[in-house]
């Protein structure tokens, strides 16, 4: 009676062992045929990388000196599969250095590929900037753009360091070494030395208005003092060449570029940071975001990030005023 039982045992064991096989062998079947089904353009509509298509590449929210980015850039230009590019830009802008690269980037592209640009919401700044590298740029007819120059910030608190009797001493290598700083009052030569930064940096963001959009200095320079233009009004300015979404674009690549409009629009972007980051450190970006959020503070500091950080060094952006939203929350153009 005892053996048996022993193989009864022995035979639930053995089928349960086959089972859990099998399930095993079911799934890594059904990955592989997933896997193959992405990167082959089969199922849900998914069109892959290596199948003819049209790249829709987004550029969203602040602009930074992103390797990654260029990366990607450079893994549309040499992707065979790659007919033309739609660069989505929907970004108050950012780093000027960051948008700097970005542009060098896609010039690259742009001398291999067709590329268009579709400013969405807002492509304002460095984002605008970014949108001269393509050869046509359209936007909607309320969409925000221009706001064509070069700012640095910097804070001052020795007033209120004085009311507080706190006073910061600094040893400095030179009388320039550190200022501005925000212990003290700048002298004329800090003041003097950021503007020569900003008006050397501004020249060279007119220039690229000069050269890309084939207009005098003179035009270019009364369009280039900082406001922003609707889609409509940059139209008029001949910052853009037509109004319009995506099917502006595609349509633009069809008739000037050869390109099918059969084609399917595919999008490229990178993953999400934050997947990237240990667990300890997503859950500190979350609590950082929710206490600026709930203090008002991410609508407060006009290059924050989002995520608590600030932008360092010289800043292509256009910080607009909060308003509020029909669900009652407060919204805010960068």
């Amino acid at each position: 009676m005892t053996l048996d039982a022993d193989v009864l045992v022995d035979r639930r064991r053995l089928r349960r062992s086959a089972s859990f096989w099998r399930a095993l062998a079911v799934i890594a079947i059904a990955a592989t045929v997933a896997a193959v089904a992405i990167a082959f353009g089969v199922g849900d509509g998914l069109v892959g990388k290596n199948t003819p298509h049209i790249a829709r590449l987004p550029i969203e929210g602040v602009i930074t000196d992103d390797r990654r980015t260029v990366e990607m850039i450079e893994d549309l230009t040499d992707n065979d599969a790659v007919k033309a590019v739609i660069l989505y830009v929907n970004s108050p802008g950012g780093s000027t250095t960051g948008g700097e690269v970005t542009y060098n980037a896609l010039r690259e592209l742009a001398e291999k590929k067709p590329l268009v640009a579709q400013i969405g919401t807002l492509g304002a700044s460095a984002g605008y900037l970014i949108a001269l590298a393509s050869d046509h740029i359209v936007a909607h007819r309320t969409s925000l753009t221009g706001s064509i120059g070069v700012l640095m910030q910097y804070g001052q608190v020795y007033e209120m360091l004085d009311s507080l009797g706190i006073q910061v001493d600094t040893v400095q290598s030179g009388p320039l070494k550190a200022e501005p700083s925000p212990f003290s009052e700048p002298p004329q030569a800090a003041i003097d030395m950021l503007q020569g930064i900003i008006g050397d940096s501004y020249d060279w963001f007119l220039g690229l208005v000069v050269e890309r959009r084939n207009m005098d200095d003179a035009t270019a320079r009364g369009l280039a003092d900082g406001r922003v233009f609707t889609g409509h009004q940059a139209l008029e300015a001949k910052l853009i060449d037509a109004l319009g979404g995506e099917r502006a674009a595609v349509d633009w690549l069809s008739s000037e570029k050869s390109i099918d409009p059969e084609l399917p629009v595919r999008t490229w972007s990178l993953e999400n940071d934050l997947e990237d980051l240990p667990f300890s450190a997503r859950i500190a970006h979350g609590i950082t975001h929710g206490v600026l959020t709930a203090t008002g503070l991410d609508r407060a500091l006009p290059l924050n990030i989002g995520g608590g950080g600030q932008l360092d060094g010289l800043v292509s952006l256009w910080h607009g005023p909060s308003v509020p939203d029909t669900g009652g929350r407060q919204g805010r153009a960068q």
